[in-house]
């Protein structure tokens, strides 16, 4: 592979970027950077029927979030651009005509209740195209006929192939290897719409002929399109680049993911809390690996690794259970810096109820220790923290009672830590736990129900963060209070 290698991604804005487009550009870029090469992305937007208003800032979002950065694309220009389709029509025009005067193509000029019943007709024959090629071969007069007529009905023609009816067309996958397909099972597919759009068949392969790329990756559904692309890269008489089919992503039940296994979309990763790298790392191992054990890999580390060769034909499962555990070690790796950071990033980008009022940094930086170990995603340290934002701690006077102890067992335990807590100087998380630790033995409780029922007070959660850190960040006045208040309602 060379340095001029070239890669494009072109997402057509149909929707939020699904996770397995995401995993084709990551593939793409992870190649650019390996081999010192360029990632382009150009956006089809030429099926205008499915088009989203907004699609593409998501994708470039999506793209952006992940660290994705590319040399050429709509946003930031080129010496091929434009890199958007709808802006190239009359490039495509041009070549489709030129297809035509070469005998390579021809005008269709059925209408689309003839073509439905067409299909209708040779699916029950189990014929192998879903066009009879009525068009292919008409004389002049015929030809002349229709187009009179309909022009007289405001319509155009379409643009089909002509496939050959006769032999094979072979494509040497760098997945797959050697695929054949016999080319009297491939249809005379529609290169030209009658809007004057073209179909992704021709785009497509005019535009990577241009932009010079070298290697397309795409998804494994495309691999029945390879004999109409190959046969049309032989009628321009142009080098078709390199292929890869990359294999599908299932679902754990091995069926295509879909959204009733769950998110689909790549930004519903970074809503539901997913630190970007970690998308990376997992979504590369979807169909790739660098060996049989190894699972955390860093940026750099993919880059100088990546390669077609270990791509697997086989359809990768996308593993819910194994991303969890993923993120949560990335998140155990961060710097307490770092995670404040992404914390404050994501409450901002994402408000929560469990904490109205964005935090400072310095609060940050001190719930980084009460939630690190125990989130696998950044949405699970609201819940976790709340307490610290709330004016009132809610919570059943049942709860504070703890097994084998009554409400005069509690009242005495919560005095006794309101008074000791009182004294402490400075109210750091080592001095009271020295404290409630030497308390337990005074009162002849159990650690478990001195901490739990002073967890309940201050928190209002059984399950909370690190209870001394915890009151720590409360704060002696408000610990206080709140200690107070709960040997009060008993």
């Amino acid at each position: 592979m060379s340095s001029n290698f070239r890669v494009r991604f072109a997402p057509s804005p149909t929707g939020e970027p699904h996770v397995g487009n995401i995993r084709t550009a990551i593939f793409d870029w992870l190649l650019a950077q390996r081999h010192g090469g360029e990632f382009i992305v150009r956006v089809e937007d030429t099926d205008r029927a499915r088009a989203v208003d907004g699609a593409v800032d998501v994708i470039m979002e999506a793209l952006k979030w992940l660290g994705l950065n590319w040399d050429e694309g709509p946003d930031v220009g080129g010496k091929y651009a434009p890199y958007r389709q709808s802006e190239r029509l009359e490039l495509y025009s041009k070549h489709a005509e030129m297809l035509v005067q070469s005998g390579f193509a021809y005008r269709c000029y059925c209408s689309p209740e003839r073509l439905d019943a067409v299909r209708s007709t040779r699916s029950k024959k189990q014929n192998a195209t879903g066009y009879d090629r009525r068009c292919r071969n008409l004389s002049h007069e015929e030809r002349s006929r229709l187009e009179s007529e309909m022009a007289a009905k405001g319509d155009s023609p379409v643009i089909r192939f002509k496939m050959p009816l006769e032999g094979t067309t072979t494509v040497d996958d760098l997945v797959r290897g050697e695929v054949t397909f016999e080319n009297r099972l491939v249809d005379d597919f529609v290169m030209l719409k009658s809007d004057g759009y073209p179909t992704y068949h021709l785009a497509h392969l005019i535009d990577d002929h241009e932009m010079h790329i070298t290697h397309v990756l795409r998804g494994e559904e495309w691999l029945p399109s390879v004999p109409r692309h190959l046969q049309l890269y032989e009628a321009l008489d142009w080098q078709p680049p390199q292929f890869a089919h990359l294999p599908i992503i299932l679902a754990p039940d091995r069926s295509k993911l879909s959204k009733r296994h769950g998110a689909t979309s790549l930004l519903d990763y970074r809503k539901m809390g997913y630190l970007p790298h970690t998308m990376v790392n997992f979504l590369t191992l979807l169909g790739w690996s660098l060996d049989d054990k190894t699972e955390l890999l860093s940026t750099q580390a993919l880059i100088e690794n990546f390669s077609i060769e270990r791509v697997s034909k086989s359809g990768a499962i996308f593993n819910n259970d194994k991303l969890d555990w993923m993120n949560g070690h990335y998140i155990r790796e961060m710097s307490a810096d770092e995670l404040a950071d992404a914390l404050l990033d994501f409450w901002s980008t994402f408000p929560t109820p469990e904490i109205p009022n964005l935090p400072s940094r310095e609060l940050a930086l001190e719930i980084v220790p009460l939630v690190q170990e125990r989130l696998k995603t950044l949405r699970d340290a609201a819940p976790l923290v709340a307490f610290l934002f709330k004016e009132r701690i809610e919570y059943e006077t049942d709860d504070l009672i703890q097994r084998r102890m009554d409400a005069n067992s509690t009242r005495r335990c919560l005095k006794a830590a309101h008074d000791g807590l009182a004294t402490i100087d400075p109210f750091d998380a080592g001095p009271v736990e020295a404290l409630l630790r030497d308390m337990v033995k005074d009162l002849d409780v159990k650690a478990g129900q001195l901490f739990g029922t002073l967890r309940v007070a201050t928190t209002g959660q059984r399950i909370a963060p690190p209870l001394f850190e915890s009151l720590e960040v409360l704060g002696r006045q408000r610990s206080l209070d709140l200690i107070a208040k709960a040997r009060d309602r008993l």
